[in-house]
């Protein structure tokens, strides 16, 4: 009688779980088509995601053909910037800190010194501010790490990386 008993328990149980399984797979048949009645193509007709789309697919790279007028292929100026003008301003060193150098110099990331250890600044301040310049715009590798050309930041103009280098210069001392 037991084995009668739990073949019929088995049997109800699996005819429960099938009409569960059921259930949810039409639930989410339902939903799929509900969503593709109204929220997809409300989604798809919205103008800022057509252009999101858009952007996403334009061509990264234009090519430039011999003798045909190529002028539409020059690099777009940002606003106000006259053309053949320098692409980066001068920022204020702790400006140009807190953007990039904080990134490897607020953590010690590398060998980095960090901003206010006076111990750790001490041998490279020694070296002079000319050599401190040159390695963080050209980068640097040293036994105590590695320094990025321009923090890794090349967009940053020379000015820019050396007052930040200043900043933490005198941040150190």
């Amino acid at each position: 009688m037991s084995a009668e008993h739990d073949k019929k328990f088995f049997d109800t149980f699996m005819m429960v779980l099938g009409v569960l399984v059921a259930i949810a797979i039409g639930l989410y048949i339902l939903a799929k088509v509900v969503a593709a009645n109204t929220q997809e193509k409300h989604v798809l007709a919205d103008p800022a995601v057509k252009a999101a789309v858009s952007e996403r697919i334009a061509p990264t790279a234009k090519v430039a053909v011999a003798g045909e007028d190529n002028s539409a292929l020059a690099p777009q100026q940002p606003a106000g910037q006259p053309a053949g003008s320098a692409a980066a301003a001068d920022l204020p060193g702790e400006e140009v800190y807190n953007m990039a150098c904080v990134a490897c110099h607020g953590a010690g990331v590398a060998g980095a010194p960090k901003f206010g250890d006076a111990a750790a600044w001490a041998p490279r301040i020694a070296k002079g501010l000319d050599t401190l310049h040159k390695h963080s715009i050209e980068g640097y590798q040293g036994d105590a790490g590695f320094m990025p050309p321009k923090g890794g930041r090349v967009d940053l103009s020379d000015q820019s990386v050396m007052n930040a280098v200043d900043y933490m210069v005198a941040g150190s001392k």
